[in-house]
């Protein structure tokens, strides 16, 4: 028996859109002889829809969706397709005669559904059971939960079906078992972190374990605005072996064999480095968040430091470096160092580069200010001044060219703040808001050494080694009131991804000051993070959907 595992990517309300891309992987599953296609979750509305699923007008083009998919799947005589889709009791359609907007959606009617479609009908529908509610996912917001199984035969063997958040819980799968499942078929829209792909392979394992029989475990490829899927569907055997493992972070049509109830060895692509994960997770992100948004490139203020070399390099990986502007505005701070390693960046890359000096601006801003400013000493108020002149250039070019900016600053930077709101903060996608400083470091030497792209070294090695700075004002740096970033970055970890306490942060080695003054500068610039644009999301701990908390709080932890 021949099986085919759709890992494609789809957008969000792009039902034309992601209907030719589920018809197209059909059509290489029948002319494969498969009798069987599993496609992800969600995968006619695209995946997580949100608030349009409060939408009455999202479930009628739902609902117009799915009858429009099972015809024309009506042609695959004998290729019975898994659908994952939105399901609306009562349903919204040109035949009810209640008019939509009269509608008002509510998790008691709405399931996350999927369906099996053959020969043009639908046979039967699944409806998830577990509905997630932490970190990124908000699912009783507006799912139902039922606890009905849904079983089918095919060439003599019965296949149980869950949906994603199913399988991390017995239940569901013990469920399809009682049910005569002999094989258990997975449908996901798992977003990636890192180490997420041994997550699931392990907690599937669990499952063959608990129940005995092969699990195919589908997964979605592609971004959605913070979250990127990376794909890595699996086969795992009824002894927990893995026999099958698609590629992460693209797309792929594959297809797998069962001795009957057993799957067999199939495909198995090697694991990857977590720098090959995360850099191309970040190339994923960046290119779906452009051209799904309809953006025609992107603009990056260039700075000769690391971080925005590590952005152009990501971009015009992403996009081709025909469609990225890097832009260089110099100061009476800049170093000559700076410019000729923007410049050379910008060359190897093959963008386009520009220079905008800022001097004439600051100089005029400073002069508008100096009689309400008398008397006072230059601060960070100048600074922050020549970031929103920077920012404010950055983005006139993308009003008038359309392109979108991309912000540079570090999941370091944005934790304690040092980043100036509506100066290089203003922007629409900020690309390693996710990533840590000495990730950059790592991300910018395997870029350097990789052999994936046609470039190479194309980070010059000054930037590597230079220390970070602002080039605000004279002999700044990065460091100047701040531990080194192997220190902030190990307690911020701690603190923001691994949610240990502040005594437990002292205990594993770290000064109580040290401690006490990263978590405080986390605590004080939650105003400035809830302003920035979302990033792409890459830790299991992010800033943006995974840490939500309060802005006005008078509550102080202590060592």
């Amino acid at each position: 028996m021949k099986i085919a595992l759709a890992q494609i990517n789809v957008t969000v309300g792009d039902f034309v859109g992601n209907i030719s891309k589920i018809v197209s992987a059909a059509q290489t599953a029948y002319n494969a002889g498969a009798s069987l296609m599993i496609t992800p979750e969600l995968v006619l509305s695209g995946y997580p829809p949100e608030d349009l699923l409060l939408r009455p007008a999202f479930y009628t083009a739902s609902h117009i969706a799915l009858g429009e998919l099972v015809s024309k799947l009506g042609r695959f005589i004998g290729l019975r397709v898994l659908v994952g889709h939105i399901f609306y009791s009562p349903p919204i359609g040109p035949d009810n005669s209640t008019k939509s907007s009269e509608y008002k959606i509510s998790p008691v009617d709405t399931f996350n559904a999927v369906s099996l479609i053959i020969n043009g009908q639908i046979f039967g529908t699944y409806f998830k059971q577990e509905l997630p509610n932490t970190g990124v996912f908000d699912e009783k917001r507006y799912f139902r939960s039922n606890p009905k199984p849904l079983v089918f035969e095919l060439e003599g063997i019965k296949f149980g079906v869950i949906l994603c958040e199913d399988a991390w819980h017995p239940y569901a799968a013990l469920l399809a078992k009682a049910a005569g499942a002999q094989v258990l078929l997975v449908l996901n829209g798992s977003p990636y972190h890192i180490n997420k792909e041994n997550i699931r392979v392990n907690i599937l394992r669990d499952r063959v374990h608990e129940i005995g029989m092969s699990i195919v475990y589908v997964n979605l490829v592609g971004a959605q605005d913070e979250l990127v899927f990376d794909g890595g569907s699996f086969v795992l055997n009824a002894q927990g072996e893995l026999v099958t493992r698609l590629p992460q972070f693209v797309e792929k049509i594959a297809i797998i064999k069962f001795d009957g109830a057993q799957a067999q060895r199939n495909e198995i692509a090697p694991c990857i480095s977590v720098e090959t994960q995360v850099y191309a997770a970040l190339v994923l992100g960046v290119r779906d968040y452009v051209n799904k948004n309809g953006f025609p490139g992107a603009i990056i203020g260039l700075s000769g430091g690391v971080d925005s070399a590590l952005v152009l390099a990501i971009a015009s990986d992403a996009l081709g470096a025909n469609r990225v502007r890097a832009v260089m505005m110099p100061s009476r701070y800049t170093a000559k160092m700076s410019i000729s390693d923007a410049a050379e960046m910008a060359r190897c890359v093959g963008a386009r580069y520009d220079e905008i000096a800022i001097t004439p601006m600051f100089e005029a801003f400073r002069l508008s200010l100096a009689s309400k400013f008398l008397g006072l000493s230059e601060d960070s108020t100048e600074e922050n001044i020549q970031a929103r002149i920077r920012g404010t250039l950055l983005m006139a070019m993308s009003n008038k060219f359309g392109s979108i900016v991309l912000t540079t600053s570090n999941k370091s930077e944005m934790a304690v703040g040092y980043c100036t709101l509506y100066g290089d903060m203003a922007g629409g996608l900020a690309v390693i808001k996710d990533i840590s400083k000495t990730l950059v470091y790592q991300l910018c030497r395997y870029r350097n050494a990789t052999t994936a792209f046609t470039s190479r070294d194309i980070i010059p090695e000054r930037i590597l080694t230079r220390t970070p700075s602002a080039e605000l004002r004279e002999n700044q740096s990065d460091q100047d009131g701040l531990p080194p970033y192997e220190v902030l970055d190990a307690i911020m970890k701690m603190y923001v991804e691994e949610r240990r306490s502040l005594s437990e942060i002292v205990e594993a080695g770290y000064t109580q000051n040290d401690v006490q003054k990263i978590t405080q500068l986390i605590k004080i610039n939650e105003y400035k993070r809830r302003q920035a644009p979302i990033g792409i999301r890459v830790t299991h701990r992010a800033f943006g959907r995974d840490w939500r908390y309060p802005i006005t709080s008078r509550f102080n932890e202590e060592c």
